[in-house]
């Protein structure tokens, strides 16, 4: 036989694949799902950061901003007023929680308080009000401009007036939008927008208040009014970084650093997610092409007969698979861009910026390149299969068996299975590569190929399990004992294992077994996607109820912030008094304090040094090194709730000379951030005078008392006559919190009060945003396997038409015949689901004991529903790929044979 050209090759690929359309639409959905889901996801993400830099200078409002928790000191004022005389304009933004009521109310309401100078601020953008005023006019001593929810939560109008702190403001306009939104900290109530003059007067304000200060700064104009170049902002930031070594310093160019690095960590995450629906997609293209080649084994051999060697033959199915990838790529793309224009929709509540559709080349190129990759790759075991096709064998196999000796027979197999060996650790290579691409992290990729390999693994062979299980049932012979088998004369049923079965029960059943059928591989690829879905809801549903428990029981359920010296006392007093608060309200103490040096190092040389270790390349950061000091009420014992595990608590003879010789213990979570242990120094200063400290003792905390607000606990004489403030915790029923806050608001305007349960509920339904983003990706993965089911139904058709005509020509009804499928395609679903949901609650309890520490609640009636809901599913994608094989007639296929 003459050379096989590609056009020829191609010519012959086009023409089977005409022949087999409803097969290779499935496969070429298979690999689109995969491909819309990891374009999608890298489209969004390089579309939202191409916006952030397009509007980096408005979404920080400034050049350079510096973003600290303390206030700054003599010499950062004198710094930063010498700077402004160099012509760098200057302002400030100051960002707290507090209570606001309506005049007259009472009836508190937490609220995002952000202060400005409206002179100067922003220096970028502009904030929208409504109505449409100057924000000097709207922001001066006596008004406020508010967020329209706080007009809703409190019955209130423009012209209206809220008491906030010690003072009455005037509301004189609703806030629509602020350049910085972004940029500012997380919005726990309604906001609350006035000047830095108005907030002085509130009491709201003092030196060891719980407040996020940003120093935003503006280079100087050129003579034709463009911003200097990146030389001046990069100067200016060197300089702000040495006078500021405790601020965490960022300009325009980042574009948000902890946004971005929030939206790398979830691209990465997103993308991972993405690659295994790519890899089922992937899979489904390999099971159908391999059940194609199974029907094009008389064509293939006739090819060889003409002369025709295996690699012209595998020339042809190597296009055919490249146009599949391509054509499934291209749709893949299509579907993409629905799935980045859906993305702004889930993330609805935290998004305050809703990037612009565009088609980025990068996303499409990655998304191509791994759709046509993983295809290619799927598909090498079952075309290097061509190689062992045997004319004789396949024209003769009708009447004799091949008389080949065993020997020959098992060194054939043998050089076979080194082909396949290799072309598996092909794969896994390229998912390797593959996955670190798409993570930016070779460790992750490693991590993540090997898992998937290991899930694949795990997940066939227990569906293998199952259907073995299963199949010994239906043979009697369960394990354990012997059971009756065969036909019962007369009778209406089966008699397995002691049961009796009706006939379309049985028969659907062993339908699981029909030759070229790939059950377990079936049950592993839907399996797969079940687990995806189902794990991140369980983790989701557990998380929830720890919350829950959280603001349950004894323990405090309305936490206070911000209390002074002073007001301590008499806030105690008041919360004994009421009938409505249990037990004995936690009060604790808060020095404020800056990191000066760890193991006798500098700040500089510790940042340095942290910049070269594992947590710092993978992303652990803090926003700065300020740190909350307190003292353990229980004097030589930890506070309730907290567990030393490295070290020993300090004895009272320590406590006793911790004036001269301060030790102290860290919540574990900042011994590990600060990278120290028991025996190591570290060097504290309050109000710019030194301290030093060993650690004494690490210790964990459990997050649900007042007194896991600070993660370094000394002893009282180490702290003794310094500035602090104060923060509670207390318990009272439910429905008699907002009576409490009430109370506390009347007599103590400037304590803000944290009503957990409230606060939960934000948290919850932040966490669900970000949940359903999760779970629609992973939906792509349980798609996947419905498309791979469908697929290899469709694979089967010709035997499913030829089942049905001896079934009609026996007797059997369209009923019956419905009856035998919708049992098979339910009997597959179910195994998959409960597969999957098994490998779902393993992980599910490994994730949160081992990486959240939260504790893992099963979910009976989530895993019951999940598994009713896999079954119909598969039932109905079973069906819509084979529901035309009921209308065959029997004297049609009759006369074909």
């Amino acid at each position: 036989m003459a050379k096989l050209s590609y056009a020829t090759a191609a010519r012959i690929a086009m023409r089977e694949m005409g022949s087999s359309r409803t097969r290779f639409a499935f496969v070429v959905l298979s690999v689109a799902i995969g491909v819309a889901a990891l374009t999608g996801v890298r489209g969004f993400s390089s579309a939202f950061r191409a916006t952030l830099l397009l509007r980096a200078r408005s979404l920080m409002a400034a050049d350079l901003s510096a973003r600290t928790m303390l206030p700054a000191t003599a010499e950062e004022r004198a710094g930063i007023a010498r700077l402004k005389a160099e012509g760098d304009a200057e302002t400030q933004v100051t960002e707290m929680l507090s209570m606001a009521s309506a005049t007259g109310s009472m009836n508190p309401l937490l609220v995002s308080v952000k202060a400005v100078d409206p002179a100067q601020y922003p220096f970028y953008g502009k904030v929208t009000l409504a109505p449409a005023i100057p924000l000097a006019r709207a922001l001066t001593d006596t008004t406020v401009a508010v967020g329209d929810d706080l007009l809703m939560r409190l019955h209130l109008r423009v012209g209206d007036s809220i008491r906030l702190g010690e003072s009455n403001f005037k509301i004189s306009a609703v806030v629509e939008n602020e350049p910085d939104r972004l940029s500012g900290m997380f919005a726990a109530g309604p906001r609350v927008l006035l000047s830095q003059r108005a907030l002085a007067t509130t009491g709201l304000l003092t030196p060891d208040s719980h407040v996020t200060r940003r120093y935003l700064f503006k280079v100087p104009a050129t003579g034709r009014g463009k911003a200097l170049s990146d030389t001046a902002v990069a100067g200016l930031r060197e300089q702000l970084e040495a006078l500021m070594p405790e601020a965490q310093i960022a300009d325009y160019r980042e574009a948000n650093p902890a946004l971005t690095r929030a939206l790398d960590g979830a691209t990465g995450l997103l993308s991972l997610m993405s690659l295994v629906a790519l890899v089922l997609g992937a899979v489904g293209v390999a099971m159908a092409m391999r059940s194609h080649l199974q029907q094009r084994l008389d064509s293939i051999a006739i090819m060889k007969s003409l002369g025709a060697g295996s690699r012209q033959v595998m020339k042809i199915y190597l296009l055919q698979t490249l146009l599949l990838g391509l054509g499934g790529g291209v749709l893949g793309v299509v579907l993409g861009i629905g799935v980045q224009m859906t993305f702004p929709l889930l993330l609805a509540r935290l998004l305050h910026l809703t990037p612009g559709l565009q088609l980025e080349p990068h996303a499409v190129v990655l998304g191509l390149s791994a759709g046509l990759l993983t295809t290619l790759l799927f598909t090498l075991p079952p075309l290097l299969d061509i190689r062992n096709v045997r004319p004789i064998l396949i024209l003769r196999r009708s009447v004799e068996q091949s008389d080949d000796p065993f020997a020959a027979r098992w060194l054939r197999h043998l050089r076979g299975s080194w082909a396949q060996v290799a072309a598996s650790l092909l794969i896994v290579a390229a998912l390797v590569m593959l996955a670190t691409w798409v993570s930016d992290s070779r460790r992750v990729g490693w991590a993540f190929a090997m898992g998937l390999v290991v899930a694949l693994v795990a997940l066939l062979a227990s569906a293998a399990a199952m259907l073995w299980l299963l199949r010994q049932f239906l043979r009697g012979t369960a394990p354990g004992g012997a059971g009756a088998q065969g036909a019962e004369p007369g009778g209406s049923g089966w008699r397995g294992a002691g049961l009796r079965l009706p006939p379309a029960l049985r028969h659907g059943l062993a339908n699981l077994y029909r030759p070229g059928n790939p059950s377990a591989a079936l049950l592993a690829a839907l399996g797969l996607g079940v687990m995806q879905i189902a794990a991140v809801y369980f983790v989701q549903r557990s998380v929830v109820n720890e919350m829950q428990v959280a603001a349950g029981g004894n323990l405090p359920n309305l936490f206070l912030i911000d209390m002074s010296n002073d007001e301590v006392g008499p806030v105690r007093k008041l919360l004994e008094s009421e009938p409505m608060v249990h037990g004995t309200p936690e009060m604790i103490p808060v020095v404020s304090a800056r990191l000066l040096g760890i193991d006798g190092e500098s700040l500089k040389q510790w940042r340095a040094q942290r910049h070269t270790t594992e947590q710092r390349r993978e992303g652990s950061r803090r926003s700065s090194p300020t740190l909350s000091l307190t003292w353990s009420p229980r004097g030589d014992a930890p506070p309730p709730g907290d567990t030393v595990v490295q070290g020993r608590w300090w004895t009272a003879q320590q406590a006793a000379e911790a004036a001269q010789r301060p030790v102290v213990a860290l919540e574990s979570h900042e011994a590990k951030w600060l990278h120290v242990k028991p025996g190591d120094s570290i060097t504290f200063s309050v109000e710019d005078e030194p301290m030093t400290a060993q650690v004494a003792a690490v210790y964990e905390v459990d997050s649900r008392h007042a007194f896991s607000r600070a993660g370094f606990v000394l002893p009282h004489p180490a702290l003794a006559g310094m500035p602090l403030v104060w923060y509670g915790g207390v318990h009272c029923d439910p429905k008699d919190t907002g009576a409490l806050r009430q109370a506390l608001y009347e007599r103590f305007p400037t304590v803000t009060v944290i009503d957990v349960a409230a606060t939960m509920e934000v948290i919850r339904q932040v966490l669900l945003q970000v949940i359903y983003v999760i779970q629609f990706l992973a939906a792509f993965s349980v798609f996947a396997g419905l498309v791979i089911l469908a697929s290899a139904i469709a694979g089967t058709r010709y035997r499913r038409i030829r089942e049905v005509v001896v079934l009609k020509s026996l007797g059997a009804t369209r009923r019956r015949i419905a009856s035998i499928f919708s049992i098979e395609f339910a009997v597959l679903g179910l195994i998959a689901g409960a597969v999957g949901l098994v490998s779902a609650n393993l992980l599910a309890r490994w994730l949160l004991l081992r990486t959240l520490h939260f504790a893992y609640v099963f979910q009976l009636w989530g895993n019951v529903g999940t598994w009713l809901a896999v079954g119909a599913m598969t039932v109905a994608a079973g069906w819509l790929a084979s529901h035309r094989v009921l209308g065959q007639m029997p004297l049609e296929v009759l006369r074909e044979e």
